[in-house]
């Protein structure tokens, strides 16, 4: 189809890494979603640099369709770096996020908007029954209560990037230029009206989700430092109390040896004071080390991704 829109109502943006096998399956069933709303809106694949063919078939479904676009990354940025790149070009009025791997159903799109219509700003998907394996969902349901805790928010593990976002937010998303990138995190501090609509989730399409345990707990520690100072907080904390318990156990051999419980210097207390003291300091020495890291990451200015080549825009 040779069709172009120059200002879509909707644009649909999805990541793509390893979707080789999902990606004609992909765009065929959003169209056909977002068909039967209006005929004028834009696909946009963001391939971050899968090992697989899957910008061969980004290539394909943008030769047929000129609404389907393209941009392929110049290296593996990362999930979320790769959302920013699709929503960096969207034009539409209402914008879409969402998975490739077509757990996050497409025929879910309408009933989104339609709640939409209903005056919200975003309105998500809160997936019941989510079809994750143990290790997934457990790994989700920690992050989420340490999360909470650290950061004061409440979060809903049920829900994650798929939704339908109004053009003020999206807009708003690409105003933020933070080198930690968690669009689900930067979303929830915009602060618009937002609801949810329970939605059926599926099983995976082919293979296995590119998240293995290091990568969650590298987004999981990301995501804390970069919106939330409570760690620093509690490291403070943290040295207060142990000064009182230095102070209270000096004071104590102090009253011990007037009264000569203590006949022998004690050496083993003295080197595990040292050896916990030494530990306790190194500890918040390594948190205060990870926020001037993001510091240092951020006050470079490099670009949060580069993009190769880009199709039909």
């Amino acid at each position: 189809m040779d069709k172009t829109v120059e200002h879509p109502h909707i644009s649909v943006v999805s990541p793509v890494y390893r979707g080789e096998k999902m990606v004609e399956e992909l765009v065929a069933r959003i169209a056909a979603s977002v068909s039967a709303i209006t005929l004028d809106y834009e696909i946009i694949l963001v391939n971050d640099a899968s090992p697989d063919n899957s910008w061969g078939e980004i290539e394909k479904a943008c030769a047929r369709d000129k609404r389907v676009k393209g941009l392929d990354l110049s290296r593996n940025f990362g999930q979320h770096y790769a959302i920013t790149a699709g929503l960096a070009h969207t034009k539409g009025d209402w914008v879409i996020v969402m998975d490739c791997d077509l757990q996050d159903r497409p025929e879910e799109i309408p009933n989104l908007y339609k709640k939409a219509m209903e005056g919200w700003d975003i309105v998500y998907a809160r997936r019941i029954n989510k079809k994750f394996g143990f290790w997934k969902k457990m790994s989700s349901t920690v992050f989420h209560k340490i999360f909470d805790w650290l950061s004061g928010m409440r979060t809903d593990e049920t829900i994650g990037n798929y939704g339908i976002y109004k053009r003020a937010v999206i807009d708003g998303y690409n105003n933020m230029d933070e080198v930690a990138r968690s669009f689900g995190t930067l979303v929830y501090y915009l602060g618009f009206k937002s609801t949810a609509v329970n939605v059926e989730h599926s099983e995976r399409l082919e293979g296995k989700s590119s998240y293995t345990l290091t990568k969650l707990l590298k987004l999981s520690f990301d995501v804390m430092i970069s919106n939330t100072n409570k760690p620093l907080k509690l490291a403070v904390g943290l040295g207060g109390i142990m000064s009182s318990v230095a102070f209270a156990l000096a004071l104590y051999n102090v009253v011990a040896k007037l009264i000569g419980a203590i006949q022998v210097s004690g050496y083993t207390t003295t080197v595990f004071s040292i050896w916990f003291v030494g530990g306790i300091l190194l500890f918040m020495m390594g948190v205060l080390g990870l926020y001037i890291g993001k510091i240092f990451d951020q006050v470079k200015g490099r670009p949060l991704y580069v993009t190769r080549t880009k199709i039909n825009f």
